[in-house]
């Protein structure tokens, strides 16, 4: 046989020559494709490579038919991981984008743009997201995550750098996934992968074209990583979370409007009134994705363009988020939620608080929800945030060196002494021995509710809004050390505010203040107002305002009508208008040593019938407090005569007097606790049976008022002020309230008799 013979013999033996794939052969489905990939590198891995250099015709032939590569490839840069020649490639089989770490981080960038490119204008049916192993840019994001737990995040001063940063995020989930025992090198290895899903989501997180070629099935995305030792592709299939990204509405910033033919708000690309409200839900969906870009570095958000600023100016706004935010300038809210402008209604000061019901916070949402539709008001606190940390210290410096009493110093001074009544909440919950920074960390989640639920209780528009399914209020924190936001949802407590009738304080009603024309106000509601008013107090919010001149000429001319009644001690600590947040026409209040009644026909008794007569009051309040004065003074007077001496001192003075009459409340005190009982103990249990005692004086005693408890047109109860917390506790009826109703009625059996 010839040789040329021979040669020909040989070749009808050897594997067909491949060709070159263009336009002129149409699409490959995905399966199709990801076939080809798999034989391809099947080949090289065994060392039976068929790929051949071009000719010219076959150049040529690319150049007038075009290209319709099989698949789309993202790989690494890596020198040692040539796409064409793992996979024994022709030119024309696959569109190769590379960079280090086989990574998208922009949504509108070159390589998501590329994509878009060859799967919508080229056809291809495949897009393969490929790793390797050992990959320098995972393991130095790895290294860079270990490094910033010990270190904290460095700042950032190249691209490489903010790269790596972008990547770290892959490695604190690889992380979190292995465990804490896992060294750095397991962390790597497995972050590999985890970045190969990382970037198949961001496709279908961001690419509006390429989401819904997934979900019409004309597109699909797999991931896979390449094998340095072995020189085979491990291919990995879908990503796991595709079902929820794609089930999930994500949002296409207005930078990208326009590029998909589907802008999500108007051709302007800045959101005006001209396009409505946005509900609630999707407005927080917009929060959610906007976030989601910020933290992962990869924002949309562009400057507004000259047409945009003069639609915003004819248009007019309409927000789909007011933000109540914090001043900190590392919490710029319009970046962290990746926002146009337009996008937000942003109010920030210092611990993300209201203070004030008819302040510029609470008036600026009532105008923001009421007069520009919007429907979603997010609370945002912070971690590290100084406000808070400063009133925790605040809270915790006056544990131990008392308050003097004076007003604060200035307008900070006094923000932190409001703050610190979260504080004291937060310390009733985790107790007093918590570490200061897990105390912080939770007020930070306590303010947030407390914002809220100032809002609720003293915002009626806001109120009503929420009630109506018109307005939705729901709380936040942002961690500064991951640029993530943690969405809390409602405050726990907005269905019981809500199922509250609040009433809003004095200074907030058409007529700010409480006159004759407002007529009596029963004793369940005056109660209730009472309970509010010391809450507010209690948690350094008081929202009383300051007394006009058309006040006074209307308390003036239409007279009082005071809710409650109150017999308290004339202690300067306890000012009552003050610890019950009450405005002038609020309060008929009596005052002395031991808040006592001493005398049936004296001032005391006077002035209750009074108000419970001419004015009709139907609540009298009879306010104990601790560390009682005269209470102490008369536990004092009681064991010296009763321990030291057996002759009793002579009264003259006044005060001996009263000492002296509180003497049967000191002894009862007394035997109720035992022989063991201490001053200290007898005082403070003194305290109480006194309110008790001068309530059951005061049935005794009067007629009028034994014939109002009789008709039902008056309730006395007791309480007592605690001078560290600020908090009134409220204790009721007599205990003996029943027997003593029933003494009444046989009183009047035997007047009648």
């Amino acid at each position: 046989m010839s040789e040329t013979c021979c040669a020909a013999f040989l070749r009808r033996f050897e594997p067909p020559r491949p060709r070159i794939r263009t336009a002129a052969d149409g699409p490959l489905s995905a399966d199709e494709a990801l076939r080809l990939l798999q034989e391809g590198n099947e080949r090289f891995a065994t060392r039976r490579s068929r790929r051949q250099h071009t000719s010219a015709a076959m150049r040529q032939t690319l150049f007038d038919q075009g290209q319709l590569p099989h698949s789309a490839i993202v790989g690494c840069a890596d020198s040692r991981a040539p796409l064409e020649t793992i996979f024994d490639a022709m030119p024309g089989d696959i569109f190769a984008l590379r960079n280090a770490g086989n990574t998208c981080t922009h949504a509108e960038g070159s390589i998501v743009g590329s994509l878009e490119f060859c799967s919508g204008m080229l056809g291809t049916r495949l897009i393969f997201v490929l790793g390797h192993t050992k990959c320098g840019a995972i393991y130095g994001a790895t290294q860079a995550y270990f490094n910033s737990l010990k270190e904290g995040s460095p700042g950032v001063s190249s691209a490489l750098e903010g790269l790596i940063q972008d990547l770290a995020s892959v490695a604190e989930k690889a992380a979190d996934e292995m465990g804490p025992d896992a060294e750095a090198e397991e962390v790597a290895s497995h972050a590999v992968k985890v970045n190969v899903f990382h970037t198949i989501n961001f496709l279908l997180k961001h690419s509006h074209i390429i989401r819904e070629r997934v979900r019409n099935e004309q597109l699909e995305i797999q991931g896979g990583v390449y094998n340095l030792s072995t020189g085979r592709v491990e291919f990995l299939g879908r990503s796991p979370d595709q079902s929820d990204v794609l089930t999930s509405t994500v949002n296409i910033p207005p930078s990208v409007v326009g590029m998909n033919g589907t802008p999500t708000r108007s051709p302007h690309g800045v959101r005006t009134a001209a396009d409505g409200p946005v509900s609630s839900k999707e407005a927080l969906r917009l929060l959610q994705d906007g976030n989601e870009r910020f933290a992962i570095g990869a924002p949309l958000a562009r400057n507004a363009t000259a047409s945009m600023r003069e639609a915003l100016i004819n248009k007019g706004q309409s927000p789909h988020t007011a933000v109540l935010g914090s001043a900190d300038s590392r919490v710029p809210l319009e970046t962290i939620f990746d926002a146009m402008p337009g996008d937000l209604f942003v109010l920030r000061t210092m611990g993300n608080t209201c203070t004030h019901a008819e302040g510029s916070m609470v008036g600026s949402l009532e105008f923001c929800a009421s007069k520009l539709g919007t429907k979603l008001i997010l609370v945002l606190g912070h971690t590290q945030c100084g406000a808070l940390t400063g009133a925790v210290h605040t809270h915790l410096s006056q544990k131990e060196t008392p308050r003097t009493g004076n007003p604060p110093r200035s307008a900070l001074a006094g923000l932190l002494q409001e703050l610190s009544g979260v504080a004291q909440q937060v310390e009733e919950t985790l107790g007093p021995q918590a570490d200061v920074q897990i105390f912080v960390d939770h007020a930070i989640k306590v303010n947030v509710f407390h914002s809220i639920d100032f809002l609720l209780r003293f915002s009626r528009p806001l109120r009503d809004r929420v009630i109506a399914g018109e307005l939705e209020i729901h709380g936040g924190i942002y961690q500064l050390e991951t640029g993530r936001v943690q969405f809390m949802g409602p405050s726990p407590k907005q269905a019981e505010l809500l199922a509250s009738d609040v009433t809003l304080p004095p200074s907030m009603l058409s007529l700010p203040i409480r006159t004759a024309l407002d007529g009596p106000t029963k004793a369940d509601q005056a109660l209730r107002l009472l309970r509010e008013g010391n809450q507010r107090f209690a948690v350094g919010a008081p929202i009383s305002g300051k007394l006009s001149s058309q006040m006074r000429k209307a308390l003036v001319r239409e007279g009082q009508a005071p809710h409650s009644a109150i017999l308290g001690p004339a202690d300067s600590l306890a000012p009552l208008e003050t610890i019950f947040d009450a405005m002038p026409g609020d309060i008929f209040v009596l005052r002395n040593a031991g808040n006592t009644c001493t005398h049936a026909e004296g001032s005391v008794m006077a002035s209750l019938e009074f108000a419970i007569g001419a004015i009709s009051t139907q609540l009298i309040l009879v306010l104990g407090h601790t560390s009682c004065s005269a209470i102490s003074g008369a536990t004092k007077v009681f064991l010296q005569s009763s321990c030291r001496s057996a002759v009793k001192t002579k009264v003259n003075k006044a005060l001996d007097k009263l000492l002296d009459g509180l003497s049967v409340v000191i002894s009862k005190a007394a035997e109720q606790l035992g022989p063991d009982a201490t001053e200290e103990d007898i005082a403070s249990h003194a305290v109480q049976l006194n309110v008790f005692h001068t309530i059951e004086f005061l049935h005794r005693k009067s007629e009028l008022v034994r014939q109002k408890l009789k008709d039902g047109e008056l309730e006395i109860q007791g309480a007592i002020y605690d001078l560290e917390s600020g908090r009134v506790e409220f204790l009721g009826r007599h205990p003996s309230h029943a027997d003593l109703m029933a003494e009444i009625a046989g009183m009047d059996r035997e007047l009648g008799a």
